[in-house]
Parts: structure tokens; C-alpha cells; sequence
């Protein structure tokens, strides 16, 4: 059985908590969905806090992506971030919204956005030659934040 905690441990994030965790870590996971398949994806991202958007790249080194198959049936995705430097200290956000393509006279404003805080690995530079790059964005009309401090 596991422990319990006491609920009084776990405390709600405020919206600049939320957008401060946000801001600066450049690297989380988007969980994407088709007919009841569910498939995350560990991924880099760029925050838009004045529109309320995330900002995502799909790289497609072939002819087809399974994210960006995933991408195109999922109604509503959601996207978690966290760090964790104990079991007793924590703390993670959830966005949840719209998967949109990115409109062609947008990348520049995302471009600028995603060299803020993105991480982007090293592995982009060692793969063979992409066919593509796939723009997304994730309309965020709900996001929470939870946290757990040591005492």
C-alpha cells in the first residue's frame, strides 16, 4: 500500500508561478490521442505567455510522422512539465487546449519565442536530412499547476 500524504502538503500554483515554470523549462511532454489510443511524447517547446500558446516542432525525417498523424486526430491535447528535486518537493503544470498548425506568417514570432526557452538536443543536427518541419501550437484554455514543498 502506498503512503499517504497529507492533502495539505500539496498546494495550488499561482498563474505566475504557473507561467514562471513555463518560461523556464524548455522541455516537457505532449500526450496526443487518436480514437482512444493515447501517445506522449517527450518534446521541446516555446511559451507565447501574452497569446496563451505553446509552440511545438515536428521534425519529419520520412514520408509520414506518427506524431504528426496523432497530432492531426487529437480534439484536445494536453502538455505537462515538472520538476521533482526530492519526493518531497515538487511541482508540475498541465496545459490542455487546441492542437493548431502554425500559420505560415507566424514562424517568425515563434521562431523568436522558441529560441527563448526551447531546448532543443543535439540529436536535430546528427540526423540525416529532415523532409520537413511541422509547426504546432497548442491553444491553452485550461492550465494548472500543482506543487509540494519540503516542510
Amino acid at each position: 500500500m502506498a503512503p499517504e500524504y497529507p492533502e495539505s502538503n500539496r498546494v495550488e500554483m499561482t498563474d505566475s508561478e504557473i507561467d514562471r515554470m513555463l518560461r523556464d523549462h524548455g522541455v516537457g511532454v505532449l500526450s496526443l490521442a487518436d480514437e482512444g489510443v493515447a501517445y506522449g511524447i517527450p518534446i521541446s517547446f516555446g511559451y507565447d505567455e501574452e497569446r496563451g500558446k505553446l509552440y511545438f516542432v515536428f521534425l519529419r525525417p520520412g514520408a509520414s510522422s506518427k506524431k504528426s498523424d496523432f497530432a492531426e486526430q487529437t480534439a484536445r491535447a494536453s502538455f505537462s512539465v515538472w520538476e521533482a528535486p526530492s519526493r518531497f518537493e515538487w511541482r508540475s503544470v498541465v496545459a490542455e487546449g487546441e492542437l493548431h498548425h502554425i500559420e505560415d506568417d507566424d514562424w517568425e514570432r515563434v521562431n523568436d519565442i522558441l529560441e527563448d526557452n526551447a531546448w532543443f538536443p543535439s540529436l536535430f543536427s546528427e540526423t540525416s536530412p529532415m523532409q520537413d518541419m511541422l509547426g504546432w501550437e497548442l491553444r491553452i484554455d485550461h492550465c494548472s499547476g500543482l506543487q509540494r514543498r519540503q516542510a
